[in-house]
């Protein structure tokens, strides 16, 4: 699943998703750990916060047990995860911004990162999870992740992952769909929002993995981020 992503600059995050973007910067290219801008509405309507993109941070895993990762949930079992289920069913939902997100294409036999966008080049936001953290100086911080559904049957999305990997897909929010996404506290009325985006909406092209050194020690098509 999609473990790499593009998140909006400043003046994108403020115009589109009509926020106040964070004082604070992110990097141009979001990786597990990495901070990003997400939009949540707490009941004084949508905001922007920084946070970590993994719900639950490497450093809130308890020493001797393994790293996973928490990058993406499954929608048919976010209610049932540890790391997800106690802000899935108070309704902590989120809008990841973004400009594109990246997955991996087999069609020429190895796998080939390819860009996957919105067709009028616009930012768009995906259907997110979020939570915060205490930390010891009495301040927060926050994490999430991206929600997923199967897209075995979805015309661009179905056509990459692993030849016999079940084929997932991140969930675009439609712009019409914000308020109500942000806003719903019921999983199950969440659940059923989360649905495949227009056929026509998403634009796809390569966009090779820079040589090894230039990027994250983590391989970008490890894991599916679903543990916990």
């Amino acid at each position: 699943m999609c473990v790499n992503f593009l998140p909006p600059a400043k003046r994108q995050l403020a115009e589109h998703f009509r926020v106040i973007e964070p004082d604070e910067d992110w990097p141009g290219e979001t990786w597990q750990g990495y901070a990003a801008p997400i939009v949540v509405d707490v009941g004084q309507g949508p905001q922007a916060l920084l946070a970590s993109y993994g719900m639950v941070p490497r450093s809130r895993i308890p020493a001797g047990v393994r790293p996973y990762t928490t990058m993406n949930a499954r929608a048919e079992t976010v209610g049932e995860k540890r790391a997800y289920r106690g802000a899935w069913r108070v309704g902590q939902l989120c809008l990841v911004p973004m400009q594109a997100f990246f997955e991996p294409s087999y069609e020429s036999g190895r796998p080939v990162r390819w860009r996957i966008g919105a067709a009028d080049g616009a930012p768009f936001a995906v259907a997110g999870l979020w939570r915060a953290w205490d930390e010891p100086d009495g301040t927060l911080s926050y994490s999430f992740t991206q929600l997923t559904i199967n897209a075995d049957a979805h015309p661009v999305m179905r056509r990459f992952h692993a030849p016999g990997d079940e084929k997932r897909s991140l969930v675009v929010v439609p712009r019409a769909d914000y308020d109500a996404w942000l806003g719903c506290r019921n999983p199950e009325i969440a659940r059923a929002l989360l649905q495949p985006c227009a056929d026509d909406f998403l634009r796809c092209e390569p966009a090779p993995l820079p040589r090894r050194g230039a990027r994250p020690a983590d391989d970008l098509f490890g894991g599916q981020g679903d543990a916990g």
